[in-house]
């Protein structure tokens, strides 16, 4: 593919065995969602949307990781796991109760588990729990902490309910650096008050960041967010992308990226029982296959323009 792919990434890593994320609920919960900063969450978010039926049907780690193991290798010939903890902020918790969370998870089918990732905010790590998942890695674990940007503007971490400025995250992923662990950056394109010049430019601020991975996503609207009550009383107000016009602007984006950065996920998607909009109409797959095959056709290259815009 002419950009760095994550599928391609762990098959080569791994000698081309069939590696895959297995999610996990831990039953955290946001900062921004239980009134310690806000009520609500992100408006965008509908945690159910994002999750798997089967690890919401589950209701301990073990089962959760058990079964959808057992699925992902009937279903998809998997060999090799990572356990990942998404849904909520998975580092909201103090560190002994974490570790003891993880140490947990980890020992399921650990013969076969070769990686940790975890999804959280900025604003709900600290030193100590940097240094945990040091440790993790300095096992030989494949480890990397998800920290959600969403948007590098402070006006419209605002208007999401976030909770947190550009600046703290920006602090943090400094803290980040120089460390065992990997990062990924968590960025959604198409959010309200954004021009595209101004989603162009988040490729430079990628470009700056000491990361190993990117999930870019376009904004999606699913039932059970705010956004979506809002959505639902006036959808005029939201400009969301089209798959034509979010290819395009992929085809913009991608040359500007710097060529190391791995891209875990190029667009976003949710369970079909929660989604409002945009309607593409292709399973994950076709989405995935038309975005290829316009870069290829269009000469599209990862990093050909780093350094030049």
């Amino acid at each position: 593919m002419p950009y760095n792919n994550y599928g391609t990434y762990l098959r080569s890593k791994y000698e081309g065995k069939q590696v895959y994320k297995v999610i996990v609920d831990g039953g955290f919960t946001c900062p921004n969602r239980d009134g310690t900063k806000g009520r609500g969450g992100c408006t965008y978010c509908n945690v159910d949307s994002f999750t798997p039926l089967n690890t919401r049907t589950y209701k301990t780690i073990a089962e959760q990781l058990e079964r959808n193991m057992e699925f992902a290798a009937k279903r998809f010939g998997a060999e090799l796991f990572i356990v990942y903890f998404q849904p909520n902020t998975n580092t909201y918790a103090p560190v002994e109760t974490l570790k003891t969370l993880y140490d947990h998870a980890l020992s399921i089918n650990s013969d076969k588990i070769v990686g940790l990732s975890v999804g959280t905010r900025a604003d709900c790590l600290d030193e100590e729990k940097l240094q945990l998942f040091d440790q993790y890695a300095s096992t030989g674990l494949d480890v990397d902490l998800e920290i959600g940007m969403e948007s590098m503007y402070d006006a419209t971490l605002k208007t999401l309910n976030r909770q947190h400025t550009h600046q703290e995250f920006l602090d943090m992923m400094h803290l980040c650096e120089n460390r065992k662990f990997e990062t990924c950056v968590h960025t959604i394109f198409g959010l309200q008050g954004e021009t595209q010049e101004m989603q162009l430019a988040v490729a430079e601020q990628l470009n700056d960041l000491p990361i190993k991975y990117a999930k870019l996503h376009h904004l999606y609207i699913v039932t059970g967010s705010i956004m979506g009550v809002e959505y639902k009383r006036n959808p005029e107000k939201f400009q969301l992308y089209s798959l034509e016009a979010y290819t395009d602007f992929l085809c913009q984006l991608m040359p500007r990226l710097r060529p190391d950065i791995v891209i875990q996920r190029l667009f976003g998607i949710s369970d079909l029982a929660f989604h409002l909009a945009p309607s593409w109409g292709l399973p994950k797959a076709a989405i995935t296959n038309y975005i290829n095959d316009a870069f290829i056709k269009r000469g599209v290259v990862q990093g050909s323009q780093f350094g030049m815009v």
